[in-house]
């Protein structure tokens, strides 16, 4: 047996102390379950075992239980999720999301296990995205037949609601590559001609076959031009019905003269023909996008991912507790669900059994599952894990939190941000000047060598076209984006990178954002004659539908429902129990009490009647990231609505010198505009409802994906998961993108002002400057790629840095 690894064969995971044996090539090989010896086999027996040498990265661990795909074969879910395509009346075709397919063997590996079944038709899949198209005849094959192929290698696959978006996507991205393809070609034939032509030194070919050689170029160049070159024609056409001068202009123009200049010449048996420089323009500018456009479909497919999160069926249990499957879309807020282990979650709910332990990391980006109680929120999307989950539903469709992020992910996408309009109207500008340059370079060779001048106006006008310019900021915000959803946050605001660049302050709220926001009850104090039952039901029922961290302290504790239920931000809940009128919150909202008196207290406006002491513990992370802001150069500072004493003692604990207790909204706005009024740009970090006016205030505003809905909207940046560390990440990312931006701008300015002088001297040729353009495009879309390696935001290590020594407190 093969024991050089103690990890498993096939995913790579460590064997557990009685791995699983099998036969795999000659040798017995070690897998960690009967799953993944299974998928190892058949890869075998399909003639697949290149596979293990191809992959880039170890393959999917997969489940000892095979999940129940038989529902997926259902009429109502094949008409919602797929279509008849019309060139093929007796298939269907639809999008599949697979997780776990990462690399180029992984794609690989799905389009020849699919491929091999009968009735499949076609299959294409795309690691980048982590999509897979198939097309399937009913007839002959069940779709969940090749979902369980899918499952049993590896590869989770789930339905893709958004069919027709995904077709549009497909068709884009097949026209741009035959497009690309078409270019490439087409420069490849023109260039092999265009060489013959060049190699005639002495002027000594017959003028027949030179005139052959032109028209053969002329004939491949066509295709060029006018198919693969058409969406810089039609944007040229577009900037002239807009009256505006833009990049397009410039490359419709110069692949147009190229072009009919060379016919002219061609046909009055001039000495010069550009077809060549025509078609390599347009070729190296379509590469150019094509780049660009892969790191957007990078930053899409995150996003993508948390709209198509929720599965197609869900269970849905009766009276009688028997489970029914029925559509996602017939849920209603008030069903029971249960949901199988490995499923994901089809709404949000209230967890409702006495625990549970669930995977949230599509919504928060971690890998650890996350323990819930009994009343505790659960979202769609999420995963179940150990064991089934069972719920209430209390959101479904578009009003879960799913959804709302998703909405507000893409509004920020369809924006364009501040600095990409900038750069548009700075390149309009060069446009123009370019043209005015180019007129006055063609006067002047008129003057002094008359057959040189159109090829030299030519070669200015391509060597300096702004494309670099145009393609500099785009393609580093599009990785950027890709980026961010990689460290779990959710931009909402196109300029929010940007602004996040030229912070220098950092304002954060304390309950349910430096703190893990599930407090505890650590004593109840008696002031009336109510016994602890009795408070402890009416402070529960009045938190019930508070919104607020503090409410997660009385979850679970048995409650009548109250009525009139008012929210006082900065202060507490009021609301009528059982036909009496009780407040909860701050000693003088709830009590009539001085309102600096530490805990939380329960009341009826004029007298006291409990007192909570609670605790609420410091995220693990805390300290590590509030070290990393201070050794970014932030100044750090708390405002929170907590009692002096617990904002005090979190602030020693984490290293926080400055901070405020006892904030209102309206005094946490007022610090805010105080700190901007001294020159300072402000990044304010929250989660409630208290935190929406200073999250909308702020430069910077970035709101905790856990919080209420209002914080989100009022927010650039919502930021999942439970690890603070994300914060310093994310505005080391914002830095570098802001570096990067202006090293694209510098050198495309850099490339504009050597390349140009040469240009209209004359000794560059229209080929040359065609390739010299395309390369410094090229050049500023790599350089912009750089921002997706992990490097690029992985920061060094905080447990080297140190922290602040708590200096004396200030209010």
């Amino acid at each position: 047996m093969d024991m050089r690894s103690p990890a498993c064969h096939h995913c790579g995971e460590p064997l557990p102390a009685v791995p699983v044996l099998a036969e795999f090539k000659g040798a017995q090989r070690a897998f960690c379950c009967g799953g993944c010896a299974g998928a190892a086999r058949f890869i075998e027996q399909s003639g697949l075992g290149d596979y293990y040498k191809l992959r880039e990265e170890q393959g999917r661990r997969v489940g000892e239980e095979a999940q129940d795909y038989s529902a997926f074969d259902r009429d109502d879910v094949l008409a919602e999720h797929s279509r008849v395509p019309a060139e093929a009346p007796d298939c269907r075709e639809l999008t599949l999301i697979v997780d776990g397919m990462r690399c180029a063997a992984c794609s690989w590996l799905i389009d020849r296990a699919l491929g091999t079944l009968d009735g499949v038709e076609d299959v294409q899949s795309n690691a980048i995205s982590g999509r897979v198209r198939l097309r399937w005849r009913p007839a002959q094959l069940r779709l969940s037949s090749a979902l369980e192929r899918l499952a049993g290698l590896g590869y989770a696959p789930h339905l893709s609601p958004g069919e027709g978006l995904e077709r549009a996507r497909a068709a884009e991205r097949r026209q741009l590559l035959l497009r690309l393809g078409v270019a490439g070609l087409g420069s490849l034939q023109a260039m092999m001609f265009a060489e013959a032509l060049y190699l005639d030194f002495a002027n000594q070919m017959a003028p027949a076959t030179r005139d052959f050689f032109r028209w053969i170029t002329f004939g491949v160049s066509a295709p060029v031009v006018f198919y693969a070159g058409w969406p810089f024609l039609a944007g040229m056409v577009s900037e002239f019905r807009q009256r505006r001068l833009g990049m397009d202009t410039l490359i419709g123009s110069s692949v147009l003269l190229a072009y009919f200049a060379s016919l002219v010449e061609t046909l009055r048996g001039g000495a010069h023909v550009w077809f060549d420089a025509a078609v390599m323009f347009v070729f190296f500018l379509l590469v150019a996008r094509y780049l660009e456009r892969m790191a957007r479909q990078r930053a899409n497919a995150a996003v993508d991912a948390l709209a198509q999160a929720r599965p197609a069926l869900a269970w849905k249990l009766d009276a009688e507790d028997a489970a029914v499957q029925v559509p996602v879309a017939a849920l209603a807020v008030g069903d029971r669900v249960r949901v199988p282990v490995g499923e994901a979650l089809p709404a949000d709910g209230v967890l409702d059994m006495p625990a549970a332990e669930i995977d949230e990391a599509l919504l928060s980006g971690e890998s650890t599952p996350v323990a819930k109680r009994a009343g505790d929120e659960v979202y769609a999307g999420s995963v179940a894990r150990l064991q089934p989950l069972q719920l209430r539903i209390t959101r479904t469709g578009q009003d879960t939190r799913l959804s709302h992020l998703t909405q507000l992910v893409e509004r920020a996408q369809n924006a364009r941000p501040r600095v990409a309009q900038i750069a548009d109207r700075v390149a309009g500008h060069f446009v123009a000047a370019l043209l005015v340059s180019a007129a006055w370079t063609f006067a002047v060779w008129w003057q002094i060598h008359p057959e040189r001048a159109f090829e030299v106006m030519l070669a200015v006008l391509v060597v300096s076209c702004p494309c670099a310019l145009s393609l500099a900021i785009p393609a580093a915000l599009a990785t950027a984006g890709n980026t961010l959803t990689k460290l779990g946050a959710l931009p909402l605001r196109g300029d929010a990178l940007s602004d996040l660049a030229e912070v220098d302050t950092v304002l954060l709220d304390k309950t349910g954002t430096l703190t893990t926001g599930s407090p505890q009850i650590a004593r109840v104090e008696l002031l009336r004659d109510l016994d602890a039952e009795a408070v402890n039901r009416i402070a529960a029922a009045l938190e019930r539908d508070a919104g607020h961290p503090l409410a997660r302290a009385f979850a679970g504790l048995d409650a009548p429902r109250a009525e009139a239920i008012e929210v006082t931000a900065g202060a507490g809940v009021a609301g009528d129990v059982e036909g009496r009128s009780w407040r909860i919150g701050h000693a003088g909202f709830a009590a009539g009490l001085d309102r600096d008196l530490p805990g939380v207290w329960l009341g009826d406006g004029a007298r006291a009647f409990a007192r909570f002491e609670l605790v609420d513990a410091p995220r693990s992370d805390a300290r590590e990231a509030i070290a990393a802001l201070t050794a970014q150069g932030l100044r750090v500072e708390v405002l929170s609505g907590d009692a002096p004493e617990a904002v005090e003692a979190t602030a020693r604990a984490l290293g926080i010198a400055r901070w405020s207790a006892r904030a209102t909204p309206e005094s946490k706005l007022a610090r805010l505009r105080e700190l901007q009024a001294q020159g300072h740009r402000v990044l304010m970090l929250g989660d409630g409802i208290n935190d929406a006016p200073v999250l909308g205030g702020a430069d910077v505003s970035i709101a905790l994906a856990c919080g209420a809905p209002m914080a989100h909207r009022a927010a650039d940046i919502v930021l999942s998961g439970e690890r603070l560390m994300r914060l310093p990440q994310v505005v080391q990312l914002a830095r570098r993108t802001r570096r990067m931006i202006r090293e694209n701008l510098a050198w495309a300015l850099v490339y504009n002002a050597i390349a140009l002088p040469f240009a209209a001297a004359g000794w560059v040729t229209p080929w040359i400057a065609a390739l010299g353009m395309a390369g410094s495009s090229l050049l500023v879309t790599l350089n912009a790629l750089r921002l997706g390696r992990s490097a690029a935001w992985t920061l060094p290590d905080t447990a080297t840095m140190q922290a602040p020594t708590s200096a004396e407190a200030t209010r």
